[in-house]
């Protein structure tokens, strides 16, 4: 996906109440799994329950997009992942420094 992006015109169109994109990009939707699998699908997996509540979060947030805008979910894609990065900073800062945790015994 990466290089068709970089490789590939991209055109940008407004569609209703949402913007399209377009690539042009060769089975989308395998790439678009694929890309989902990558990003999202390890996280549920973790033993840390602030990852596995981003992971929960961001694959809820990309079926919700999917279901209510079926021909753009893309754009607010956006502002899902704009959700799951609150989640992220507070999961970043609830950890103490990792040279804090090497002192305490604990394995980063």
């Amino acid at each position: 996906m990466a290089y068709g992006l970089a490789t590939r015109p991209v055109r940008a169109e407004i569609r209703g109440h949402t913007v399209g994109y377009v690539l042009g990009l060769p089975h989308a939707d395998v790439l678009v799994a694929g890309y989902l699998l990558a990003t999202v699908g390890a996280l549920p997996l973790s033993g840390d329950p602030w990852l596995r509540g981003l992971g929960l979060l961001a694959g809820a947030g990309a079926l919700l997009c999917r279901a209510l805008w079926r021909l753009e979910p893309v754009s607010t894609w956006c502002a899902v992942v704009a959700a799951c990065s609150v989640t992220v900073f507070g999961w970043v800062t609830r950890r103490p420094p990792a040279a804090a945790r090497l002192r305490g015994g604990e394995r980063p």
